[in-house]
């Protein structure tokens, strides 16, 4: 099969891989690689979606941030929705070819891979959100305030600031451990 032709191939799935691989192969024998880096990247960003979603939603209702604990807690169900999602379509996008071994194996070394990502994050986000809400919320009330004229911050709204703002730097760090130590454990099986 010429390269042409294993090209069309692939991007025939759906409407994003002749996307994905219109930017991978431009890396020439890398392509592959890249090619899943970006779909992996994709559904981190899909998995990021659910993350905040889930935060945002959690923090509202059941637990709101007035203590590590609390944000300890709504990261940690936000991060476990964002798992099993991204779990669900690595597997099935990003990692078709992987199968020689059972999911559920691949399950386990996925959570078990999650789970160093969840202790680094959560820890970073317990840590950092309070300094972070101080720090930014200030920087940030002015554009806040145009988008919502007379807005007066509650007692947790640095706390919220503070937690989405260290979770985006949470996750960019967390996506590149997860990408590499998925690659080359969980689905160590494919070319």
């Amino acid at each position: 099969m010429s390269q042409r032709q294993a090209f069309l191939e692939r991007a025939g799935r759906n409407p994003l891989d002749a996307l994905i691989l219109a930017v991978a192969n431009r890396f020439g024998e890398k392509s592959k690689e890249v090619e899943r880096f970006l779909k992996f990247a994709f559904v981190g960003v899909i998995g990021a979606v659910v993350d905040f979603g889930t935060l945002i939603l959690v923090q509202a209702t059941i637990l709101p941030p007035v203590d590590g604990l609390h944000v300890a807690l709504a990261t940690s169900i936000a991060f476990s929705a964002a798992i099993v999602n991204n779990f669900f379509w690595n597997r099935i996008w990003t990692y078709p070819d992987s199968r020689s071994s059972s999911v559920r194996k691949q399950l386990v070394q996925f959570t078990l891979i999650s789970l160093v990502s969840w202790l680094g994050r959560t820890i970073w986000i317990s840590l950092a959100y309070l300094p972070l809400g101080e720090f930014f919320m200030p920087l940030l009330l002015p554009e806040i305030r145009w988008l919502r004229p007379g807005y007066v911050p509650s007692a947790t709204a640095e706390g919220k600031l503070g937690t989405i703002i260290a979770m985006v730097i949470g996750i960019v760090v967390v996506m590149f451990w997860n990408f590499f130590a998925n690659r080359y454990w969980t689905y160590n099986d494919v070319d």
